[in-house]
């Protein structure tokens, strides 16, 4: 059996799979057939599920909901207040569970706080999501995205630090370069 921290006021449903040192915090609800890696942090009134994966050494802020569809690789930080949907038109008496879409997202990406994801969209590994962005598009690996609908302002490294016109990371002193519209860390 996993060793991990579930706060008293949390809720885990049955078949649900967490980690070792996993934390769920207050008022925190993970649905049926989740999955979540080892290490994660939920924090307070966060609703995952049913049938969504986390990757470990995820970090799951406040307030936020990731809906069947959502699927999370190692890593990922979802900011405070985020939002992910699982269906493009929605309507409250329109049943439209058979229309969920995927929402991949990619390792070690930053998904910012009060942003809202639309679903089908795949976020890249390294993606930086700005605070209040909505993303109505996939958005590339180490891209920088802000604003509504979110564009393409910069890159960003494996470490998360904005690249400039050098495109070396100013804290890892990794290189890059554009390729075909993706950025890429040179290796020779």
């Amino acid at each position: 059996m996993a060793d991990y921290f579930k706060h008293e006021t949390a809720i885990i449903d049955e078949g649900v799979s967490v980690g070792n040192g996993s934390k769920v915090w207050h008022f925190s609800h993970i649905l049926g057939n989740c999955t979540i890696g080892e290490n994660v942090i939920i924090g307070q009134n966060v609703m995952i599920g049913p049938d969504v994966s986390v990757g470990s050494g995820c970090k799951i802020q406040n307030n936020v909901s990731l809906y069947k569809g959502v699927a999370l690789e190692e890593g990922v930080f979802c900011g405070p207040s985020c939002v992910f949907t699982n269906v493009k038109n929605p309507r409250a008496m329109v049943e439209r569970k058979e229309e969920f879409l995927e929402t991949p997202v990619g390792k070690w990406a930053t998904i910012g706080a009060n942003s809202t994801v639309l679903c089908g969209n795949k976020i890249g590994a390294y993606a930086m999501i700005g605070a209040g962005a909505v993303i109505t598009k996939d958005v590339a690996a180490h891209a920088v995205v802000v604003g509504n609908p979110a564009k393409h302002i910069a890159w960003c490294s494996h470490a998360g630090e904005i690249l400039d016109e050098s495109l070396v990371c100013p804290r890892e002193k990794r290189h890059y370069r554009v390729e075909d519209g993706q950025l890429q860390e040179v290796t020779s």
